[in-house]
């Protein structure tokens, strides 16, 4: 199949008040594509996209937002969490399947992308990065399905089975810690260190590393989402990315012993590095939320909820494993897929952006 005219490209992307979808929404629209922008409250501050307010779960609800809409690519980035695994394979799953059924009369989309993440080959929460059959690094794309319930593989088989039915294209998207502005995200480690921090540097407390010897000492890698959308795009006007799934990660490694550091002189406090033992961050923030709200109140911050910007949870799930983890990506090399971005500058621009935001303190 091959890629539409510029002229006629119109995205529906499925969670655009995201991280990852929100990045992608700025792209598109630079880019010249109409871009419909679906979530379940009307997106705020993505000026330019047209926005379709919908449950995922609510079939006929979602049938009527999108009867005005006929996309030529849908980019499904978003996900709810659940209490277990057969929860989240439940309602992901669904999610997906509701989205490309409501579409499917249209008979209008031609490529439809999914972004996932490194847990297709690491495990699902329940069982992340634990026993005796973790991968080897670098982690490529041939490995085969974990023997595990896996979400993941839940909606690319949503994905695969309507691509077979209605005869468009699809690619999948595997980053690893996405790095990027997004308020209410449930993942989101560069927030998530730029609030530990800011809370350190208000009480005095010193920025100690929350997470394993083997992350600290260990070669790792990340994704600036802007880097995500680049090959999010990409994918879909590239004919030969079609079908096919591809890691996606920055394009440098880093150490953890190195960018602490960094991150600390960043905001001026003291970094203190691992001591043997791990000190998750859910403990260390768990009686902050107080003293978050303070320092809203004192700078004028725009976000008081803590917990709406820190996913700690999140971050000692990555900064915990017992393993080094970098990503090879050589099959969109190959492809000619050639964008990097520098590690510390997608941390450090993040941080500019939050202070610029009014979401952290100066």
């Amino acid at each position: 199949m091959s890629s539409p005219a510029p002229s006629v490209r119109t995205a529906l992307i499925v969670g655009v008040t995201g991280l990852s979808g929100s990045t992608l929404a700025r792209l598109l629209l630079a880019e010249g594509w109409t871009v419909y922008g679906l979530s379940r409250t009307p997106a705020i501050g993505l000026n330019g996209v047209l926005p379709v307010a919908a449950d995922l779960l609510v079939p006929e609800e979602l049938e009527n937002a999108l009867a005005g809409a006929a996309p030529t690519h849908v980019f499904i980035t978003t996900w709810m969490r659940q209490e277990t695994e057969a929860e989240n394979i439940r309602v992901n799953s669904e999610m997906v399947r509701n989205v490309l059924r409501a579409l499917a009369p249209k008979r209008s989309v031609q490529h439809v992308a999914l972004v996932t993440g490194l847990k297709h080959y690491l495990g699902p929460f329940d069982a992340y990065a634990t026993g005796e059959a973790l991968p080897v690094t670098p982690l490529h794309e041939e490995l085969p399905r974990l023997d595990l319930p896996n979400f993941y593989y839940a909606q690319e088989d949503e994905v695969y089975a309507a691509a077979e039915r209605d005869g468009f294209s699809w690619s999948v998207h595997r980053p690893h810690t996405l790095i990027g502005m997004a308020v209410g995200n449930a993942m989101n480690l560069g927030t998530t260190l730029a609030v530990y921090a800011s809370l350190c540097k208000a009480t005095g407390r010193p920025f100690r590393w929350p997470g394993s010897g083997a992350q600290w000492s260990g070669l790792s890698d990340v994704t600036d989402a802007r880097m995500l959308a680049r090959q999010l795009l990409w994918a879909a006007e590239t004919e030969s990315a079609h079908d096919q799934a591809f890691n996606v990660v920055n394009g440098d490694v880093f150490r953890w012993s190195r960018l602490w550091g960094q991150i600390a002189d960043w905001f001026g406090v003291e970094a203190a590095g691992f001591d043997g033992e791990v000190h998750p961050l859910e403990q260390e923030l768990a009686g902050d939320a107080v003293i978050w709200k303070a320092l809203a109140t004192e700078h004028g911050l725009k976000e008081p909820n803590l917990d709406r910007l820190a996913s700690a949870w999140h971050t000692d799930l990555d900064l915990s494993r017992p393993i080094e983890v970098v990503t090879d990506m050589a099959r969109s090399r190959r492809l000619g897929f050639s964008a990097y971005q520098s590690t510390e500058d997608s941390f450090f621009d993040l941080f500019a952006q939050l202070r610029q935001e009014r979401l952290i303190p100066e």
